[in-house]
């Protein structure tokens, strides 16, 4: 896996990670909505850890600075 995602993009999405899994844990958003941020947090985060977003490959978004 080629990396696609840049540093900004990556620290974003741990962000809403972090906000959607502390709403989720605090009861704020609970349910099946709750289930569904919760599992959008999970893909988030793990995303940014890989650097990588196949949802990015599909539509030839490469937030990745470029290499010299």
């Amino acid at each position: 896996m080629k990396k696609n995602m840049g540093s900004a993009d990556r620290i974003i999405r741990l962000i809403i990670a972090a906000v959607i899994a502390v709403l989720f844990f605090t009861n704020v958003v609970s349910g099946t909505l709750g289930i569904i941020l919760l599992v959008l947090a999970a893909v988030f985060a793990l995303t940014s850890v890989m650097s990588f977003c196949p949802l990015y490959t599909l539509v030839g978004i490469n937030t990745c600075p470029k290499e010299k």
